[in-house]
């Protein structure tokens, strides 16, 4: 089971990373119904495993952090028997789970107090944390105009469009990528979320630093929301992706070569403010 969770996580590209920090964590409940010899053996099993996980995708760091502090819990916990170590992992593996969704939502909830009702926001991506705030504001009333970004060439801004136009109170236009710097003018602010942020760089889809560029020349604020698990100071390089060129051009590229990367570096400069799940950073 977990190493076909590792092969679909590879494939996971139009989920948000903390679905699949929580897809990689639950799999790990797999090792509950193995038979072990000893203590360290089950450990040795659980780290080789959690490793598995975390290089299915390396680029997202509550990934990395998540399937990591499992097997810091267990290891920390210093289990006498297998049986022991099975109840230590499957207590770290809800706990785990547990933050990553609850700080997805405070950070949604927080979020809300720096929203002005009538707002003309432009979103990029698919951002479940985004379309949490969005969600829960007009649940209290509030309204917006929204441009959604197809996102390309996987096209996840369609799959934002479509969650949103479900919302009460938002006025949803889908548009090409290349278009936000057309509709930048009439926004108030630009509303993403983030894979991870490491050190003075964002990492989200690519495509987020043209906008966020284009924003910051337009004096349109950029804020960015996620879970602070996605801040990382240390221990952790980010790895980008280069997905299959057929997803931009179906035909044989003859003469020439084509790239796909999956991700684009923002300097966090360009960002007016992050909200996270312990309050708001500006920069």
């Amino acid at each position: 089971m977990i190493d076909e969770t590792a092969e679909e996580i590879k494939e996971m590209q139009t989920h948000s990373s903390s679905v699949v920090a929580i897809k990689a964590t639950r799999a790990l409940t797999d090792l509950l119904e193995r038979e072990f010899a000893t203590v360290e053996e089950y450990v040795r099993d659980l780290d080789r495993n959690a490793t598995a996980l975390r290089r299915a995708n390396p680029s997202h760091a509550s990934l990395q952090n998540a399937v990591r502090e499992v097997v810091h819990q267990v290891e920390d916990a210093n289990p006498d028997t297998v049986s022991e170590a099975k109840t230590f992992t499957e207590t770290a593996i809800e706990d785990v789970v547990a933050r990553v969704e609850s700080g997805k939502t405070r950070a949604a909830e927080n979020a809300i107090e720096y929203l002005s009702d009538g707002e003309t926001i432009l979103t990029h991506d698919f951002s479940s944390t985004v379309i949490e705030a969005l969600e829960l504001a007009t649940e209290r009333g509030m309204s917006f105009d929204v441009y959604v970004t197809e996102a390309r060439p996987r096209y996840i801004g369609r799959k934002t469009a479509r969650r949103l136009a479900t919302l009460p109170g938002l006025d949803v236009t889908l548009i090409t990528d290349s278009a936000h710097g057309h509709y930048l003018p009439e926004c108030t602010r630009v509303l993403i979320g983030m894979d991870c942020i490491v050190d003075d760089s964002l990492y989200n889809r690519v495509g987020t630093f043209p906008i966020a560029s284009t924003a910051a020349q337009l004096e349109v604020p950029v804020t960015v929301l996620g879970s602070a698990a996605k801040i990382v100071s240390e221990g952790f390089a980010f790895e980008n992706e280069y997905r299959t060129p057929v997803e931009v051009m179906a035909e044989p590229a003859e003469g020439f070569s084509i790239e796909n990367p999956a991700y684009d570096a923002t300097p966090v400069a360009l960002l007016e403010s992050v909200i996270t799940d312990e309050g708001r950073k500006t920069f």
